[in-house]
């Protein structure tokens, strides 16, 4: 019953992660004291289950209840999330699925089933505790807080100012110090090979280029990590948060790629943010921060981002495949010219 318990919330919160990351639902949704309704859900389940233990003939009425208040729990769960607590909870549903395999197998008296699942369930709640470190929260706060509770957010005043790709690649070109920050927008456009065309283009004219990675960059842990890999970026120039934060106010150009809450500063000065207390790359304080975004819309948390608004930064319009190109072509000008 746990396994089938653990596994029908998993799979319902993993369809709604999965709807909400394809963009066919909100991105959040709050409703009038979540978490009693959602403790009293899965007391609900947890009855049903017991009785189902309990009885000589389990009963289909109660195996039905059962297999429904399980589902709704997983969809209840997962409704209210948004943000960069997306990475957190896929670890969860991870070690979820992987606990459950290991209670079937044991039902079934199947090693091979047990020590899977284990070794899955075990991986996964330690990632989760990870992403919960990096996160700023406790795994507590995690399993059974509010996930991405959001408040009032402070006024930002101020206007997104953009930028033409050719200026974008000059600034980039004569630069000596550049710091790419990749995010979900550079998955979606699959650019990670443009970019780091776009890298070796800036390291032949002797510009030093890094990629700094947030834990949670991206909507599941190592995202952006795995892209580069594939793109071929050494692993030498990709740089953790904790390594990079201290460069960016050496930094010449920060060239944010489809990034939003992992660099928003709001996450430091606004408490009523849904992100306040979350550690983020600390983009701001680089001389010249481009952003490479499709529109001017919010990010997955739905906030605004105070880093678009900046004195230093300016907005690079347009599907980061297609913008990262433009600074491509904007790069063979200028070695064309004679520079």
């Amino acid at each position: 019953m746990l396994g089938a318990l653990i596994g029908a919330v998993s799979f319902s919160g993993s369809v709604i992660a999965w709807a909400k990351l394809d963009g066919r639902m909100d991105k959040r949704y709050v409703f009038p004291a979540q978490q009693m309704v959602n403790a009293a859900l899965m007391a609900g389940a947890l009855i049903c289950g017991v009785l189902l233990v309990l009885q000589p003939t389990p009963a289909m009425a109660v195996i039905a209840l059962f297999f429904a208040l399980a589902l709704v729990v997983g969809i209840a769960m997962t409704l209210p999330i948004g943000g960069a607590d997306m990475p957190v909870v896929i670890s969860l549903y991870n070690a979820l699925t992987g606990l459950a395999v290991a209670f079937e197998g044991y039902v079934l008296q199947n090693e091979a089933l047990i020590i899977a699942g284990t070794v899955v369930g075990a991986a996964g709640m330690l990632l989760t505790q990870l992403m919960a470190k990096a996160m700023n929260r406790s795994l507590g706060n995690v399993l059974f807080g509010s996930f991405g509770a959001a408040g009032e957010a402070q006024a930002i005043s101020g206007a997104q100012k953009p930028i033409e790709a050719s200026d974008v690649a000059a600034m980039m070109a004569f630069a000596e110090r550049v710091v790419i920050v990749p995010g979900y927008g550079m998955a979606v456009a699959q650019a990670q090979h443009k970019v780091w065309e776009l890298t070796q283009a800036l390291q032949k004219r002797g510009v030093q280029v890094k990629f700094a990675i947030h834990p949670v960059a991206g909507r599941m842990p190592g995202h952006m990590n795995v892209l580069l890999a594939e793109a071929g970026v050494p692993y030498d120039i990709i740089a953790d948060m904790d390594d990079i934060n201290p460069e960016f106010a050496i930094t010449d150009v920060a060239l944010v790629i489809g990034a939003n809450d992992v660099v928003n500063p709001v996450a430091k000065t606004d408490p009523s943010s849904p992100i306040y207390g979350m550690p983020i790359l600390d983009v701001e304080a680089a001389r010249n921060v481009i952003v490479v975004k499709r529109g001017k819309g919010t990010g997955f948390a739905g906030i605004e981002n105070a880093l678009f608004y900046a004195d230093n930064t300016r907005m690079l319009y347009g599907d980061a495949s297609d913008a990262i190109a433009q600074l491509i072509a904007g790069m063979k000008e200028l070695d064309g010219g004679g520079h």
